[in-house]
């Protein structure tokens, strides 16, 4: 019998590592085909871990920085619940007058908003009903939040009453005001009074006006049929529309500075009357100039000079960019309710607007705070400060708790520009259409006066618009008196007026 002969140990494994091998082999192809099928859902599970980091991430972002201003918006129905908690607090003046505050009505439960000084600040101040208004609206959040220290609220908690609100420290000035009010009387019109430095304002008053503690009556009344007319809502400082007339030719002249750089040379014969693209154009009560240079021609308001250079002498679609860069057509830099300023002449505007346009006329408005902003850009070397109305926050026992600074626009005009058009603006208050107010006063003053016809029948407005101290600008003043033309109340003499009492004060 033959012996079977042995297999060495590298033979007997041979099988067996080809069989672990194509075993090895399948199991790679499962995986990978297994790798292939799980890539969705990898992909998934990855957006969804992102997805939830990232959500997470924004939820603190916005618990730090966004929820007070989301809470703070006006138009948040939350504020309205802090009223269970919080009693509404004070509005003053910069000099401490309280011009609203909350008293206990006659049943001590209910609360009402109460002011002293009744229309005096009505417009700006604003009222606490149908929607709220002016500053009642704007720092409704401030006004509803009480920073009061914790021992006091704990004990108000204890005994169930409500803890007082922060007060609004507002940058308005009683006496300012007072003299606003004194010097308009009963003419309907608009006073606006800024810090030129820093765009705080110190007077915002517009005639006629209402009394806000007895708004129940007063908006019964303008949504009656009776009153459906009646414009003493209508805040006249920022939302008023009016054409700029003569204070409008400061912008003329300062284009015509722009694009000639030898405008010292100009000249300009004047006989009270003349056409420019078929428009008749004349100066007041056709007054014959003479011959004139730029700063004769804006210290006399000469109609037919401005108009002369507004046909023949400068780009009209230059004009209208640097109307732009002054934000008509645009939005204010203010965050209170206003109205659009508009300027609509271009080259492709039919010629005839032209001269109109030019000195005042035709289609353009502008509101009384806006004429203040351009000449404040004026006082500042161009730089456009913000206009502000609130000054700081402080909890009920004083205690500071934020201070607003100032905060620029941004520059609107060449510095270059601004000083060459100042001592023009300082000969119409020395010698030109604003002398017989403003020369000889123990400051000086720079501006300009306007006359602006609002119909057919040469019933007009007054305007007057500048700033104190040339030198180093203390405040501007925007004026505007409704029908000069029956009461006789000039924009100049309100301005003077209301001057002379910041410097007696000040």
């Amino acid at each position: 019998m033959k012996k079977k002969e042995k297999k060495s140990p590298r033979e007997k494994r041979q099988p067996a590592s080809s069989e672990m091998q194509a075993f090895i082999e399948r199991e790679r192809d499962k995986a990978k085909k297994n790798r292939i099928k799980n890539k969705p859902i990898v992909f998934m599970t990855y957006v969804m871990v992102l997805v939830f980091i990232g959500m997470f991430s924004y939820i603190i972002y916005f618990m730090l920085t966004q929820a007070d201003t989301v809470v703070a918006d006006s138009s948040n129905k939350r504020q309205d619940s802090f009223a269970k908690f919080v009693t509404r607090g004070d509005i003053v003046t910069n000099d401490g007058v309280v011009l609203a505050t909350t008293k206990k009505a006659a049943s001590e439960d209910d609360e009402y908003r109460y002011y002293p000084y009744g229309p005096l600040f009505a417009h700006t101040v604003g009222y606490n009903s149908y929607g709220r208004f002016g500053i009642e609206l704007s720092e409704n959040f401030d006004l509803m939040r009480s920073h009061v220290n914790i021992m006091d609220k704990v004990g108000n908690d204890l005994s169930d009453e409500k803890n007082p609100g922060d007060t609004v420290v507002t940058s308005l000035d009683y006496d300012l005001q007072q003299a606003a009010s004194n010097a308009m009387g009963s003419a309907r019109g608009a006073v606006v009074v800024l810090e030129a430095s820093t765009g705080r304002i110190l007077t915002m008053y517009s005639s006629p006006s209402f009394d806000p503690n007895d708004i129940d009556n007063v908006w019964a009344s303008v949504h009656s049929e009776e009153g459906s007319n009646s414009t003493v809502l209508l805040n006249r400082a920022t939302q008023g529309l009016y054409a700029p007339g003569s204070t409008f030719k400061v912008i003329t002249a300062m284009e015509y500075i722009r694009e000639h750089p030898d405008y010292a040379t100009y000249s300009h014969i004047c006989n009270g009357t003349d056409i420019f693209n078929s428009v008749s154009i004349r100066c007041s009560n056709s007054t014959v100039h003479g011959e004139l240079d730029l700063t004769g021609s804006l210290a006399h308001s000469c109609n037919t000079s401005f108009a002369y250079i507004g046909t023949n002498e400068i780009d009209i679609d230059k004009l209208h960019g640097m109307c732009e860069s002054l934000l008509f057509n645009n939005k204010l830099p203010y965050s209170g309710n206003y109205s659009k300023s508009q300027f609509e002449l271009t080259s492709e505007s039919d010629i005839g607007q032209i001269p109109q346009t030019v000195i005042g006329q035709g289609n353009t408005l502008i509101t009384p705070l806006h004429n203040a902003l351009i000449m404040q850009s004026i006082a500042n070397g161009g730089m456009m400060m913000r206009p502000s109305l609130v000054d700081r926050l402080e909890n009920a026992d004083g205690a500071v708790l934020k201070n607003y600074k100032p905060k620029s626009y941004g520059q609107v005009l060449e510095p270059s520009v601004t000083r060459d058009i100042i001592p023009m603006l300082t000969e119409v208050c020395t010698s030109g259409t604003a002398s017989s107010y403003m020369a000889g006063k123990p400051y000086t003053v720079a501006g300009k006066t306007g006359t602006a016809e609002y119909d057919n029948s040469g019933n007009c407005n007054s305007w007057f618009v500048g700033f104190t101290n040339i030198d180093d600008p203390d405040i501007v003043v925007s004026v505007i008196v409704e029908d000069y033309t029956s009461n006789q109340i000039s924009g100049t003499s309100v301005a003077s007026q209301v001057m002379d009492a910041y410097y007696n004060k000040y």
